[in-house]
């Protein structure tokens, strides 16, 4: 695995942070209604990118996740204002403004999406993996899904040719204690999610993600099996979300105090207290960086608001092949 430096926290830092303040932003846009449709944030789960992020080859590896996923595109390399964009409906956004929130995509970044369908990408995630195994390709899929999606049965047929055709993906659940408003325990008769891996003789395991450093360590591990042809992994990453399932969400499956606690354990703050530790950083240069931050999500909202709406042929044009669409009426 790459070394974890001084400099790997300070960017871990850096970008935990801009992650957390450009979906602050967004909820902050959304109830100005700049934003519409469903918005699904990430805030607590920043350790899990973070530390994906750092074992994976940018180069060529490649990222499939559900539809809370506005930060990973922006980690995997794509344009945050362009991101911002296409949350704004605007056509600078990554497509065009037609996919929204839950819908971002970079090929260019290998980013394969956001996906609106409960588990719906997981066995897409193990096609990518199956294409680079037949193209010989020295890439790896890192497939991710929520708690409650490990209930789909995708999963396990998913599983079953995974283990069958030894690909090179890594399944990652994303537990965050709730599947919208159920928690786990509600939803199966068991808490540990990574022992669904034991019946198809997957190597699976639990990890403490809260903590990037943990997740990049277990990360390099799956990834390292899976380029060597040896198979897939299935992780459970443990974590919590901080705001609710969605902006719409009430959130009375859960008390404020659970939530509190749960905030003491912040990995943007854990990465913080490891680099005022080991003095890599002092107060001045961490504000620094905190404005930073700042100035970058104030330039990422200034693009998305002067952004032009896409032309509604756009629209159009990305439905239907024939030109003249003669089953459309002229009323539209």
């Amino acid at each position: 695995m790459k070394k974890i430096t001084k400099k790997t926290y300070l960017d871990w830092y850096e970008n935990m942070l801009f992650w957390r303040k450009f979906e602050d932003k967004l909820a902050q846009v959304y109830i100005n209604q700049k934003v519409r449709g469903f918005l699904h944030l990430y805030n607590g789960q920043e350790a899990v990118l973070a530390g994906a992020l750092h074992a994976m080859d940018l180069t060529k590896d490649r990222m499939i996740t559900a539809y809370r996923n506005h930060v990973q595109p922006i980690g995997m390399g794509e344009d945050p204002k362009r991101v911002m964009a296409e949350l704004y409906g605007k056509a600078t956004g990554t497509s065009q403004g037609l996919g929204g929130s839950m819908h971002i995509f970079s090929k260019e970044h290998r980013f394969y999406g956001g996906h609106g369908i409960v588990g719906g990408q997981i066995p897409l995630g193990a096609g990518l993996a199956f294409a680079d195994k037949y193209f010989e390709r020295d890439s790896v899929t890192l497939t991710y899904m929520g708690d409650g999606a490990v209930r789909q049965g995708s999963l396990h047929e998913t599983f079953n040719l995974a283990m069958l055709w030894k690909l090179p993906v890594v399944f990652c659940c994303e537990n965050n204690g709730y599947a919208m408003g159920t928690s786990v325990a509600r939803t199966a008769n068991h808490t540990d999610i990574w022992k669904l891996g034991l019946g198809y003789e997957m190597p699976c395991k639990p990890v403490d993600a809260m903590k990037p450093e943990v997740v990049a360590k277990e990360m390099d591990e799956a990834i390292k099996r899976a380029r060597r042809g040896d198979g897939p992994t299935f992780l459970e990453l443990r974590t919590y979300r901080y705001r609710g399932h969605s902006m719409s969400d009430a959130q009375h499956y859960r008390t404020k105090q659970e939530v509190a606690k749960k905030q003491e354990e912040d990995p943007i703050l854990y990465v913080l207290h490891q680099i005022y530790k080991n003095k890599w950083a002092t107060e001045a240069e961490i504000k620094k960086i905190d404005k930073k931050v700042k100035a970058m999500v104030d330039e990422c909202e200034k693009f998305a608001e002067e952004s032009p709406y896409p032309e509604k042929n756009v629209m159009f044009d990305v439905v239907y092949e024939q030109e003249d669409y003669p089953f459309l009426s002229d009323k539209l």
